[in-house]
C-alpha cells in the first residue's frame, strides 16, 4: 500500500486528502477513546445524581459524611487528606453538612485550636440509604484497578492532561462538588 495520500475530496472547503489506512485506523482510535472518556464521565455524573436523588446531597459531601462517621473526632486536616483535597475545599464541605445539621464541629480537649468532626444521628440515616461506593464510582474503579495498569493510567492521562493545557489546581477539587 502507497503512503501517498489519496485525492482531495473536491467541492468542500478546507478539504483534506484522503487518509491513508493507517491514518483512518488512528482516527478510528481517537473516537473510540473519546467514547470511552464519555462513558467514564457519564458512569461518574449518573451516580452523582443517584446520591442527590436519594438523600439530597452531593457525593462529595456524602463522601465527607463517610468518612467522618468512619473515624468520629476525625479533624478537618485529616479529612481534607482523605479525601485529597485542600484543606478549604475540606472546610467548605464541612461548613455545609453543618447548616444541614448532620456534623457537629467541636473543640479538641487537647488542642483547642484543633476541631473533631462527629457525624449527627441523620447523618447515619442518611449514609444508610445512599448508593454506594460513597467516595464515588470512579475512585472505586481506580482502587480495583492492579498497580502496573494504574501507573500506565497515570502516565498516559498525564500525558493528555499536558496536551490539554489543563489548570492542574483542577486536581484538588472534588468530582461530586
Amino acid at each position: 500500500m502507497s503512503s501517498k495520500k489519496g485525492p482531495v475530496a473536491k467541492g468542500l472547503p478546507n478539504a483534506k486528502p484522503r487518509a491513508t489506512a493507517g491514518e483512518d485506523a488512528m482516527a478510528e482510535t481517537q473516537k473510540q477513546v473519546l467514547r470511552r472518556f464519555r462513558i467514564v464521565f457519564n458512569a461518574v455524573k449518573t451516580h452523582f445524581r443517584q446520591v442527590e436523588k436519594s438523600v439530597g446531597i452531593g457525593g462529595a459531601q456524602l463522601w465527607a459524611l463517610s468518612l467522618i462517621q468512619a473515624h468520629p473526632g476525625i479533624g478537618m486536616g485529616d479529612l481534607a487528606q482523605a479525601m485529597d483535597v485542600h484543606q478549604s475545599t475540606a472546610s467548605n464541605l464541612v461548613k455545609a453538612l453543618v447548616e444541614q445539621s448532620l456534623v457537629v464541629v467541636s473543640k479538641s480537649e487537647t488542642d483547642g485550636r484543633a476541631v473533631m468532626l462527629t457525624v449527627l444521628p441523620a447523618a447515619t440515616r442518611l449514609i444508610k440509604k445512599a448508593p454506594a461506593p460513597f467516595a464515588g464510582v470512579l475512585p472505586d474503579a481506580l482502587a480495583r484497578l492492579d498497580p502496573a495498569t494504574l501507573k500506565r493510567l497515570d502516565k498516559d492521562l498525564g500525558k493528555v492532561i499536558a496536551l490539554l493545557e489543563a489548570d492542574e489546581r483542577a486536581a484538588n477539587t472534588p468530582l461530586g462538588q
